[in-house]
Parts: C-alpha cells; structure tokens; sequence
C-alpha cells in the first residue's frame, strides 16, 4: 500500500486515490483543485492553510488503510 508524505505532491496524492480529496477538504484544505495547489507539497500547502501536516497525514494514511 503507498503511504502519503509530507513532500508527496498535492496531485499525486490525488491521483493515489481520488477520494483522498474528502479527506483534504474534510481537513479544512478546500483548494485542493486550484492550479497552484497541484504543485505544492503537502506539507507546504497544510502550513499555507495554518494546518498541522502530521495530523492531515495521518488522516490520510487512516483513510488509505481502512478503505475496503
């Protein structure tokens, strides 16, 4: 299984599982479609928006791990 990182791209996170975006946008991390989103790394993108990234990474992984 492929774990998110905190310097894994906004859109190859995406492109793991599309319905990672619920969980970003769950997290408060709402333009996840804008263009400059796309580029930023995840870690990057959670600092611009005030947010833990350990915390939205685990989320991540949580969501990765428990779907069926």
């Amino acid at each position: 299984m492929t774990k998110v990182t905190k310097d894994m791209i906004i859109a190859d996170i995406i492109a793991i599982d599309p319905n990672l975006v619920g969980v970003l946008m769950a997290s408060g991390m709402h333009c996840v479609g804008c263009p400059s989103a796309q580029g930023e790394s995840l870690e990057q993108a959670a600092i611009v928006h005030g947010m833990n990234p350990d915390e939205l990474i685990k989320s991540l992984n949580d969501f990765l791990e428990n779907k069926e």
